[in-house]
């Protein structure tokens, strides 16, 4: 599907994009009039608005057309399953705050299922940003377990872990995973997988109905080398190799091909094999994880996407 050049926006169109500037981003009204390109009397009467047409509770729930556009453009390019599509924020912001709303809307249609689910979840900002989102809600018939290891090199927790955070606010049955991200030897990653919890957690994640995880990418601010799960060296022969992006700790390149086999993995993380038959969406955003998101939609590690508008006609730019 081709993009339209222009899209004529409605005037709830506008006044959406509006209500979500200042209620989520938190411009002010001059800040919106600059970025939407009106003066700052429509600007405020268009915030005005969004409020009394009840476009405004918290969340933006009228679809604006651009992303709507967008998200078919995705599904139909890349046969997904679901996709959805937040309103940027402008310049310099944050990806990750324009995203966090939608991608706990997406949890939430799974979390309000009457039918007991199995719910993976993987680590890192945008995930931990999802589950900041949520409304409270009781999901006791759900359980839901970790995709990756939580302990960190040094043996600390890992920051961005989220299952007991959505745990407190779900009150669902949860299972995290207690054991390094990357083991530092095969012999240490068999110790820990020959453990009987650790090895039930692993086949409950992967039995899992639908999962939910980060993207990271594998430039020189990889997440994996920030929060010290590799060296800088090993980031460099990675790179070297053709390292684009990583899923739950698993390395692959712009084909979305992993790097590494499971047979002399070190991984703590549950691998996402291809084309599954189950829902896995990502939820990623911002110019550095394009080509990374792009090369898991291509291969069909992902099947579902919450992004933002300007990275969803990045990914879609690049074929």
């Amino acid at each position: 599907m081709m993009l339209s050049p222009e899209i004529e926006p409605s005037q709830s169109d506008d006044a959406a994009r509006a209500g979500w500037l200042y209620y989520v981003a938190g411009m002010t009204q001059d800040q919106i009039a600059r970025e939407l390109g009106v003066s700052r009397q429509r600007a405020q009467r268009l915030v005005s608005r969004a409020m009394a047409e009840g476009l405004v509770h918290v969340r933006i729930e009228h679809p604006i057309a651009a992303c709507l556009e967008l998200e078919q453009a995705l599904t139909d390019r890349y046969g997904l399953t679901r996709a959805r599509v937040a309103p940027g924020l402008g310049a310099g912001a944050d990806a990750v705050r324009a995203i966090a709303p939608a991608a706990a809307q997406e949890l939430e249609r799974f979390l309000a299922m009457s039918e007991p689910l199995v719910i993976a979840l993987g680590t890192g900002r945008a995930l931990r940003g999802m589950v900041d989102s949520l409304t409270g809600l009781d999901a006791p018939q759900h359980r839901l377990v970790s995709m990756i290891g939580n302990i960190a090199p040094d043996g600390s927790a890992s920051f961005f872990d989220v299952i007991m955070r959505i745990a407190d606010k779900v009150r669902a049955p949860h299972y995290p995973m207690p054991m390094p991200v990357i083991s530092a030897t095969r012999e240490e990653f068999m110790a820990f997988t020959a453990l009987g919890p650790i090895r039930q957690v692993r086949q409950l994640a992967e039995r899992a109905d639908v999962i939910f995880v980060g993207v990271g990418q594998m430039g020189d601010d990889a997440p994996l080398l920030a929060d010290k799960f590799i060296t800088r060296a090993e980031l460099t022969a990675l790179q070297k190799r053709g390292a684009i992006g990583e899923i739950a700790g698993w390395v692959f390149d712009a084909e979305g091909r992993y790097l590494e086999s499971p047979d002399d993995t070190r991984l703590g993380g549950v691998r996402i094999d291809p084309r599954l038959p189950r829902p896995a969406i990502g939820v990623a955003a911002g110019a550095s994880k394009v080509p990374a998101i792009r090369a898991a939609l291509k291969a069909g590690i992902l099947n579902g996407i919450v992004t933002d508008e300007s990275s969803a006609r990045a990914i879609l730019a690049q074929g």
